[in-house]
């Protein structure tokens, strides 16, 4: 039986960071109401010169070497996002030059916040078919460009960032369950309504706020608590395991006590669940990586560990998955 299992991490956020206090001298909002409801202190911001591309060759990059590998070894590069460099080409494909990967496939996979868990199983099934070797799955979001910095209720919440990890056959561990799925009949309480075919650019559309981040925040809050706990008891199911079996759950950082109402579901202690989200805000399909690259980092994932994904976003949809860490 094959197996996939993540053998590199890396990670990328930009340098200029946006504090709530910043955010007090732009709109009508305090510190104290944004932490309150949201569990944010901070976000990070790209510079005017800065694009998704750019934290997905750094993050990129830096799994590459983690994992002790070469770019030409790359058989395939996904990168989740919904901040592409442009529509086409993909920023996947845009990444496979940069990085010096001219024998690897390359595709941009959109699904939202669930992005990088999504692109996480679709890259396992490669691997698991035999197919191919190595991948590269990428969560990567400039969502600074896509934020109405004049509506206090979304512009406190999103972040940019990226995270990156290496999949390759294991002997043993790796990937041994996930949940997936999708409820489209609540696709327009998380979108942004222009730039697509059904209402293509113009000045209307600009001048309407079209292209920018819209959320009915209550609606995907009920959505969230319920999805995001569901999912990885599926997940956990799948693998004949259960909660009491979690050594670490990472679940998508977009809302404390989202967050916290998961982890409630699953019987979870507040040490076996990781959060950064005080200093990165919502990334979006780069929340989850961003989070496994700091917990390993900082010594919570340990040989062996059972190790739980999690995410919840736009479409609306949900992924989940279940690692023995190795």
């Amino acid at each position: 039986m094959i197996r996939t299992g993540i053998t590199g991490l890396g990670m990328s956020v930009p340098d200029q960071v946006l504090t709530n206090q910043d955010l007090e001298k732009m709109i009508d909002t305090s510190d104290e109401w944004i932490r309150a409801r949201t569990g944010i202190v901070e976000r990070r911001i790209v510079s005017d010169n800065q694009s998704t591309l750019d934290l997905c060759f750094e993050a990129g990059t830096e799994a590459l070497q983690n994992a002790e590998i070469e770019a030409r070894d790359l058989d395939l590069i996904i990168v989740a996002t919904v901040t592409p460099d442009m529509v086409f080409p993909a920023t996947a494909c845009l990444l496979q030059d940069r990085l010096g990967a001219p024998a690897a496939a390359a595709f941009d996979l959109e699904a939202g916040c669930s992005g990088f868990v999504y692109g996480l199983i679709t890259g396992a099934q490669f691997i698991n078919s035999g197919a191919y070797s190595r991948i590269m799955v990428v969560g990567a979001e400039t969502l600074s460009r896509i934020t109405d910095w004049e509506d206090r209720n979304t512009c406190v919440l999103f972040g940019d960032g990226a995270g990156a990890v290496v999949l390759e056959r294991v002997e043993k561990g790796g990937l041994l369950g996930f949940d997936l799925g999708s409820d489209g009949a609540g696709g327009s309480f998380l979108d942004l309504p222009a730039g697509g075919s059904r209402q293509p650019a113009s000045q209307e559309t600009v001048a309407q706020k079209l292209h920018y981040i819209r959320m009915d925040g209550n609606q995907v809050f009920k959505f969230a608590v319920k999805a995001m706990g569901q999912a990885a008891l599926k997940a956990l199911k799948k693998a004949g395991l259960s909660g009491e079996d979690i050594d670490l759950f990472i679940p998508h950082q977009a809302n404390r006590r989202i967050i916290d109402a998961a982890g409630r579901k699953l019987g979870l202690p507040g040490e076996k669940v990781f959060v950064n989200l005080d200093r990165y805000g919502n990334t979006s399909g780069a929340s989850i990586p961003l989070a496994l690259y700091e917990a390993v980092a900082e010594g919570m994932v340990k040989s062996g560990d059972i190790v739980v994904l999690s995410g919840f976003g736009a479409g609306l949809s949900w992924a989940a998955a279940v690692l023995e860490w190795n």
